[in-house]
């Protein structure tokens, strides 16, 4: 991997969290299978104005919402040799020369099958990063599409937990929250590879949500 190019988006580098370091522990029980995990999660905090801009997830892997992808200055200061647009529109975002360009049309709802596309995309991360490149994943706001395929190519490459790989994505882009269709596709994913899920989907309040989530939906009940 070469090291990070100067650029006036310093702000931009925001350090990828060590999924063995951490700073809280969180125990769990998977619901497929008797085991119990101490993970642990860097909680280094981006500057809000980064949340603008490109976040860097790797050395070798990006995250931002469309805006930030249609930026050649950003894209280029950040070393990218590959733009995965998950948006529905093709044109929403227009490379500069010589980077590669793939559009994968998927819309931002539960039914929509975004798992279709978890192998290929994390697959295709993966090979730009062993040729030195660069991956930017966007979708319209880098909240749920890109996040989730994210988290699919640090599940299968690697090899964390779904647990794991939303505490690592959300560190570093704290607004990250795919919607209740996507986790349920990447619990299934997560048991496909490791045999036993660290994520469970539970009932609240709030309705059917990922269990990393049931505090939150606690607080948001009236008194």
């Amino acid at each position: 991997m070469f090291g990070l190019p100067e650029s006036p988006y310093h702000c931009l580098y925001l350090a990828a969290p060590s999924v063995r370091a951490l700073a809280r522990f969180v125990s769990w029980k998977g619901t497929n299978c008797e085991a119990s995990l101490n993970v642990t999660l860097s909680m280094h905090q981006p500057a809000p104005s980064a949340l603008s801009g490109l976040c860097r997830v790797t050395d070798c892997l990006y995250l931002s919402n469309a805006r930030a992808a249609g930026d050649p200055r950003q894209v280029t200061g950040c070393g990218i040799t590959c733009i995965i647009n998950v948006t529905e529109k093709k044109g929403s975002v227009s490379p500069p020369p010589g980077v590669e360009y793939f559009h994968i049309p998927v819309s931002d709802t539960p039914v929509s099958r975004l798992s279709d596309h978890f192998d290929e995309v994390a697959d295709k991360i993966q090979v730009t990063a062993e040729s030195s490149g660069r991956t930017l994943v966007h979708c319209n706001a880098g909240v749920s599409r890109s996040a989730a395929l994210c988290m699919a190519y640090l599940m299968k490459h690697r090899g964390v937990s779904l647990l794991e790989a939303h505490g690592w994505v959300r560190t570093c882009r704290p607004v990250v929250r795919p919607n209740n269709g996507f986790w349920k596709q990447l619990i299934q994913y997560e048991g496909g590879l490791r045999g036993c899920n660290s994520v469970r989907m539970v009932s609240s309040s709030m309705g059917e949500i990922p269990d990393i989530y049931e505090e939150e939906a606690r607080n948001m009940m009236p008194l």
